[in-house]
């Protein structure tokens, strides 16, 4: 049997591409085992798919000053050891990794043991730890034609990002039971990432009173982040993290104000939802973000609020802008070119997996 390690973690954008890929490779016959972290998000989620999963050590990349970056790169090294005896006890014939530092031991260790390895990039612009894995790389798939300048030439692959196919088959009358909401008010659904954003739910709830004139609303704001003050508010639901009524809760929006994380601004317009992002901050990241919002407007289909012009009063006006037009940025979603990217994928997969 065919056999394929996975791996990528630290966010669930890190992860929910592979968990889209693994259908389609059980279809297609494959054996699949995942390498992430010993505590990340990726280690429920994929483990809740009754897929074998493998920690390993792991040191994040900063690129800020902190006493952990003295540790990290033994953590990093130890890591390499760990992904090195996984794999040659599982003996795969083929690696896809999504990215995040995780990835990194395992597709050096993949190297030294001669294992084709495919790697995926949904921002713009590739992160540290794709950039360290890439000479180790037969090919890199990415998700912005405006990457491939980016990229070595005969390894560059526009292929779009995986999409999770339930989310296009959500429910909004089971989203709304879940909710408790009424279907004569239109609905907001605020992601701030699985990490949350303490910036959008702040402004969130700073003029909570004033949406819930209009709208329902809700609102994902990460682990550790919900407001007990507001529970049992009329009209507003939060929650830390939602993984299996989520198809349902985008079916009911008809707003979205999500980060612009790659993998969240693909499935929002996958499924054209009117979308206000607001990208994290150049001061806390490389602006990745900043750059796919940005390439999401120019197209039609996004609003961008960038985090420093973040108020009340601006993150209000822009979602009455946003409702007022929102026909218009339905059209430019549905009009647009969309990639079967779990094809394209699978058929690189397949291709490296013979010549390996």
């Amino acid at each position: 049997m065919k056999h394929i390690v996975l791996t990528g973690g630290g966010t669930a954008g890190h992860v929910t591409p592979n968990i889209a890929l693994i259908p389609k490779l059980q279809e297609l016959g494959y054996q699949i085992s995942y390498i992430g972290s010993r505590d990340g998000i990726e280690k429920k989620l994929i483990e809740d798919m009754d897929i074998p999963y493998y920690g390993i050590s792991s040191g994040k990349l900063r690129r800020y000053l902190n006493l952990k970056n003295l540790s990290d790169p033994f953590r990093v090294l130890k890591g390499i050891s760990e992904a090195k005896k996984i794999l040659r006890d599982l003996n795969p014939n083929i690696i896809f990794s999504k990215g995040g530092f995780v990835a990194v031991p395992v597709v050096l260790a993949a190297k030294s043991r001669k294992i084709p390895v495919i790697i995926h990039e949904s921002d713009m612009t590739p992160g540290l730890a794709n950039r360290l894995c890439i000479p180790s790389a037969a090919r890199v798939c990415c998700n912005f034609p405006e990457t491939v300048s980016s990229l070595p030439a005969d390894k560059a692959v526009v292929t779009g990002t995986p999409i999770r196919e339930e989310l296009l088959r959500g429910s909004k009358l089971a989203a709304l039971n879940f909710c408790g909401f009424t279907a004569n008010k239109p609905v907001i659904l605020v992601i701030g990432g699985s990490l949350g954003s303490v910036a959008v739910n702040d402004a969130v709830r700073e003029i909570l009173p004033e949406l819930l004139k209009t709208f329902q609303v809700i609102h994902l704001c990460g682990k550790d982040k919900l407001d007990p003050s507001l529970d049992h508010t009329e009209g507003y639901v939060q929650y830390e993290y939602i993984k299996k009524e989520l198809a349902d809760l985008f079916a009911l929006a008809d707003l979205v104000i999500s980060r612009a994380g790659a993998n969240a601004i693909c499935e929002i317009s996958a499924l054209a939802k009117p979308n206000l992002l607001i990208p994290l901050s150049a001061k806390a990241s490389r602006g990745d973000q900043i750059l796919n919002a940005r390439s999401f407007e120019k197209q039609g289909f996004s609003m961008v609020l960038e985090e420093e012009e973040l108020t009340g009063e601006s993150l209000l006006s822009s979602i009455h802008q946003l409702y007022e037009n929102r026909e218009t940025y339905i059209a430019a979603m549905k009009a647009s070119h969309q990639i079967d990217s779990i094809s394209k994928i699978l058929s690189l997969i397949q291709e490296c997996e013979r010549k390996g």
